[in-house]
């Protein structure tokens, strides 16, 4: 499958179903049809957290982004003018 198909609320039911131990970890994930690197990936990122605190991480990472991306742009207008300035001088 590709990246990205997963959504959060298939991926914390997995978690959670590894967390109650009925099945091991490479049953569930034949089951969902992902690797178990996959996973171990998600168990990191998610730990244990609920549908709700995953939607929301996933929301302040693109603002994250947003904002990293608006302070580079500014980065780069403040050495430009910095070059500027320095020219006239």
């Amino acid at each position: 499958m590709k990246a990205g198909t997963f959504t959060e609320e298939q991926i914390i039911a997995l978690l959670q179903d590894a967390q109650k131990g009925a099945k091991t970890v490479e049953e569930l994930c034949r089951d969902l049809g992902c690797s178990t690197a996959s996973f171990y990936l998600w168990k990191r990122r998610y730990g244990d957290a609920s549908v709700v605190e995953a939607k929301w991480l996933r929301r302040l990472e693109r603002e994250n982004d947003r904002l990293l991306k608006i302070v580079g742009q500014q980065h780069l207008e403040i050495e430009g003018l910095w070059e500027v300035l320095a020219k006239k001088r």
